[in-house]
């Protein structure tokens, strides 16, 4: 969701929306909402969806069916949600709700930054997070079928306890059909087709939690490859059939921090037949589980062997603790310790207390 410079606004700058909230400035639009920052005065920061388009008061409701669908999902990895209303607009009055503000920004902006491959463990912790929170919805009776999940919906930030991520943008999410657990499907325009699975791109099939779960594999595969899974190729376009013919090559060909299980558990995400695929959310993290662990027993061992950091970990830690002394480079110390931390698991057991504490501004 991007903002156009220059583009005129449902509400700018300066705007009361209530006693305590008023608009700061615009973070992004869609085809259907514009998204602004906004600051309560006793709660601070917040987001504000406002909806573009209106007709009936009925048709406003419908519009804030993601907000009702949100206020069952409580999960810190899914973005929360404050408040819901209406508010006077240059164009009319129109529906919004108020939700967490997410300073980072997306994980398309993680993997921009980047440029390559995403650092195999940021991008495993990051996947495992939004599996995790997916399964509250999934977990639901119906189950809440998000479908719209991709990089751009997916928030991270870093708080005390690490990093975060929250599912955002839930406006095409809906209950399955409690018969046959499956959602149907709208008009396809709405969608983003590099991340719909092959039932229903190809063939018009109704989303079930195994198409969400295709979703994240293709999060997934991107963070760790930066390529599509199933890219078209020649002539084809994402409506081929063709370009499911071929399996897609193990992430691991491309990066070869991938692990065989980590190749595992993503081309499951990614098989064509959604029955061979994990069933829902809560199946996939809980693969992702059984990795971390298994890994952590693993390193265990490993560090009992050798517990010394490399030459470069080393020094991108002292260069780290030298910046941390100045409150003006502290920003940058937290970043070189951050990869410092990835480079070592004997330095991140050391400095991560520390690295959390200056992600939120504390010098020691």
């Amino acid at each position: 969701m991007s903002m156009q410079r220059g583009a005129v606004t449902l509400l700018t700058p300066g705007t009361r929306i209530t006693d305590t909230l008023v608009v700061d400035r615009p973070l992004g639009e869609g085809a259907f909402a514009e998204v602004h920052r906004v600051k309560h005065e006793y709660l601070g920061w917040q987001a504000m969806k406002v909806f573009k388009r209106v007709g009936s008061l009925g048709q406003t409701r419908a519009m804030l069916d993601e907000a009702r669908l949100l206020s069952v999902l409580g999960h810190r990895n899914i973005v929360r949600l404050f408040d819901a209303g209406a508010v006077p607009t240059a164009d009319g009055v129109r529906g919004y709700f108020t939700m967490e503000y997410v300073a980072g920004g997306s994980l398309q902006r993680l993997a921009d930054a980047h440029h390559a491959a995403v650092p195999v463990e940021i991008a495993v912790e990051a996947v495992e997070q939004v599996s995790q929170g997916l399964a509250v919805a999934h977990a639901q009776a119906p189950p809440i079928i998000h479908r719209d999940l991709t990089l751009e919906n997916v928030l991270v930030g870093y708080d005390a306890t690490g990093m975060r991520v929250r599912i955002s943008d839930f406006g095409l999410a809906q209950r399955a059909d409690p018969i046959g657990r499956r959602s149907v499907v709208p008009g396809t325009e709405a969608f983003t087709y590099a991340f719909m699975p092959p039932e229903v791109v190809l063939r018009q099939e109704n989303y079930s939690c195994a198409g969400d779960v295709w979703s994240i594999g293709t999060i997934a595969y991107l963070l760790l490859t930066n390529s599509q899974p199933y890219e078209p190729r020649y002539a084809e376009t994402w409506f081929s059939a063709s370009r499911f013919d071929d399996p897609p090559l193990a992430p691991s060909r491309f990066n070869d921090d991938v692990d065989s299980e980590l190749d595992r558990i993503v081309l499951s995400c990614l098989e064509t037949d959604p029955s061979d695929r994990p069933s829902d959310a809560a199946g996939l993290a809980a693969a992702f589980r059984r990795r971390r662990e298994s890994r952590r027993r693993a390193s265990a061992v490993s560090s009992r062997v050798t517990t010394t950091p490399t030459d470069q970990a080393q020094r991108l830690a002292a260069q780290a603790l030298g910046l941390a002394r100045h409150p003006s480079t502290l920003s940058e110390a937290a970043d070189l310790m951050e990869e410092a931390v990835i480079r070592s698991p004997h330095l991140r057991e050391q400095h991560l207390p520390q690295l959390l504490l200056w992600r939120r501004g504390v010098m020691m």
